[in-house]
């Protein structure tokens, strides 16, 4: 079974091309040039009910386009696409009212002038949500994402933190079983990234969601996302899980070890980190066991730890090497 199924999907469109200078500019009054942009290209991929996948690309690879289309607000130029069995642009209203679309660049739609409160109320009349149902999901949501203090100001008067957990309790108030958050955290600061975050793995381990997800920013697919999808230039280049995309790329593990005396990691190792008893070994893969156990043999150890390197220089690698 299939949540979320992905065939062929490509997507093309013609932008306006212009040389610069006045004549240009006047010729393009009666003649407009064009270029074809292929933003997606033959992708394909399915998404398992209660899934949580990071769809992850440098800008212009293609992922808004890809969440747009599944989604509905996009028609694509070719393929065929299933989201909870519905052709996604057909917009029906019971399709509509099973799936949410979050954008961190702009989280929360419609008046300003609204309170919060009045703001949910009117998602309740819009996707029809019963009134005690509503009361319910709201008391949870409440909870989760600390809105107590926030329902009675304007939307107007909100930071961008705050905006962006009134935005996720607008698209959950009628409680979605699949949930595109794209860039959910772009902009916010730590204490606000992690509540986002933390607020997502609640949600999906109480209501079984499925959800995509869209990120510059690897702490978030490296807390939520078990699997990866990395795509490029409108292709998928990866699939799979996360772990895995890090023992193809990086050819060793990270030692961090805290020992006391006078020992020399240096010894058993690159040493790319070293401060007041504490170090950081770059070790290849294969030879993290047997430098393990000469460490704890050779020096007086306090703490050891293995680690994965930064997953954001695996993710820079593969943009910038490619997938082998």
């Amino acid at each position: 079974m299939t949540v979320v199924e992905v065939d062929q999907l490509s997507m093309s469109y013609k932008a306006p091309v212009r040389k610069g200078g006045l004549r240009a500019a006047l010729t393009s009054l009666v003649r407009r040039e064009y270029r074809i942009v292929q933003a997606l290209d033959q992708v394909s991929f399915t998404i398992a009910p209660g899934e949580v996948v990071g769809f992850i690309g440098p800008n212009g690879a293609g992922k808004t386009t890809t969440m747009k289309i599944l989604s509905g607000i996009l028609h694509p130029t070719s393929g065929d696409v299933r989201v909870l069995n519905n052709i996604p642009w057909q917009r029906r209203s019971g399709f509509l009212t099973r799936i949410a679309f979050v954008r961190g660049s702009q989280p929360v739609g419609g008046s300003q002038e609204l309170t919060v409160l009045d703001s949910l109320e009117y998602q309740r009349l819009l996707y029809d949500v019963p009134r005690p149902e509503y009361r319910r999901t709201l008391t949870e949501l409440e909870e989760l994402l600390k809105l107590g203090p926030l329902l009675e100001r304007q939307l107007r008067a909100l930071s961008l933190g705050e905006r962006m957990r009134i935005g996720l309790a607008m698209a959950l108030i009628y409680r979605p079983e699949v949930l595109f958050l794209d860039e959910p955290t772009i902009g916010l600061d730590v204490t606000a990234g992690t509540q986002i975050r933390e607020f997502v793995a609640d949600y999906v381990r109480q209501t079984g969601a499925t959800v995509l997800l869209t990120s510059h920013y690897m702490a978030d697919v490296a807390s939520l996302c078990p699997r990866l999808i990395l795509i490029d230039q409108g292709h998928v280049k990866y699939d799979g899980p996360l772990a895995e995309l890090s023992a193809r790329l990086s050819p060793y593990k990270l030692i961090r070890i805290s020992a006391r005396g006078d020992g020399n990691p240096e010894e058993f190792g690159e040493v790319i980190e070293s401060s007041d008893g504490q170090w950081v070994l770059r070790v290849p893969r294969d030879e993290v066991a047997q430098t393990t156990g000469r460490l704890l043999q050779a020096l007086d150890v306090v703490d050891l730890s293995v680690e994965e390197p930064p997953l954001e220089k695996v993710i820079d690698r593969a943009y910038r090497e490619g997938l082998r």
